[in-house]
């Protein structure tokens, strides 16, 4: 297979796989990461399929890239764009269908696995280089714009007001409080710090060797 062909199935596999993690973490009601935190927002007001709603939002983003910089964009920006919100719609609802109600201890445990495979999702997505998601290339771009304002910055300011904003339509929808504990708890605050070095070592032990062969 020619490095073309594996950076194609790599974007795939990262965009499929990190729609499942979505699905199980979303099940797991203990809090997702800050942008799927505002996705889950705008599902409590808008009445539209998860699916079509995060291609919806994900287009508006996209034209905030194509106005300011169109570089960031390619294969694996438009993959995301239109199959992410679809799988985790999917994956959800056969764990639903699978666990219809997680007991106390499974909950912690599909958050996990949704962790580790959103992690080595990321990596096989990153490391193929064909574009990055529209949420990751507003942070990319205003640190740019910016040169000021480092990239951990911006992508701090822009989780913050992704969770913000999630808060506040959670309450708008009606979410109660155990609702809104699922949608930003524990699961945010890992993915928030701790999802980076997960991220490098299957990059490191995955991602790098499956792109480049083992011996690289």
């Amino acid at each position: 297979m020619s490095e073309k062909s594996k950076r194609v199935v790599m974007s795939v596999f990262g965009v499929v796989v990190c729609g499942l993690s979505v699905g199980l973490m979303r099940h797991a009601a203990l809090g997702v990461d800050p942008f799927q935190s505002l996705m889950s927002g705008l599902d409590a007001v808008i009445p539209l399929r998860f699916g079509t709603l995060y291609v919806l939002v994900n287009v508006l983003l996209l034209l905030f890239s194509l106005l300011f910089d169109r570089r960031k964009i390619g294969l694996a920006t438009f993959i995301n764009l239109f199959l992410l919100g679809y799988v985790a719609e999917f994956s959800q609802g056969v764990v639903q269908r699978l666990i219809p109600s997680p007991s106390l201890p499974a909950r912690p445990l599909l958050l996990a696995v949704g962790i580790v495979i959103m992690c080595l999702a990321s990596a096989f997505y990153f490391t193929a280089d064909l574009g990055v998601s529209t949420y990751d290339a507003v942070s990319l771009v205003w640190s740019q714009k910016q040169t000021r304002i480092p990239f951990a910055a911006c992508r701090v300011c822009s989780d913050f007001v992704c969770v913000l904003l999630g808060l506040t339509l959670c309450l708008l929808g009606g979410y109660s409080l155990k609702q809104v504990g699922g949608v930003l708890g524990v699961g945010t605050i890992i993915t928030a710090f701790f999802m980076g070095p997960l991220i490098g070592f299957f990059n490191r032990r995955a991602a790098e060797p499956f792109l480049r062969g083992r011996g690289a």
